[in-house]
């Protein structure tokens, strides 16, 4: 009587792959949701940067700087809000948010203080 052979993998086998799967499962998920979260604020960083360089532009055209993004002709990337511009006596702020990140904003202060980071230098985006 000939010997029936099976292929395939035991329970055991299927088991040992799938408690695999979910170890590396559990190390990568939280490192992606790390990574997602430090492009958002890369994003609002180089939205604040661009905004730098367009009220420069706006400036030296009208010896004064732009209250309103529209002036500027000043499009923000998806996901970032409108960047909030308050205009002083030879200085500006902006502060901008992301859609995506609850309670995070990104402020960028030109000849004045950054009210978020006090430590930031003159035209540095920085975030809290």
């Amino acid at each position: 009587m000939p010997r029936m052979t099976r292929s395939g993998f035991t329970l055991i086998e299927l088991l040992i792959v799938v408690t695999i799967i979910g170890i590396l499962a559990a190390i990568a998920i939280p490192k992606f949701s790390s990574t997602k979260e430090k492009a958002y604020i890369t994003a609002m960083k180089s939205d604040l940067r661009n905004l730098v360089n367009a009220e420069e532009a706006y400036f030296a055209d009208s010896v004064k700087y732009a209250t309103d993004v529209t002036q500027l002709q000043f499009r923000a990337s998806t996901g970032v809000g409108t960047p909030v511009i308050a205009i002083g006596a030879g200085f500006w702020t902006a502060t901008v948010t992301h859609t995506q990140l609850s309670g995070d904003r990104c402020e960028i202060a030109v000849n004045t203080a950054n009210t978020l980071v006090p430590t930031a230098g003159d035209g540095e985006p920085a975030c809290s």
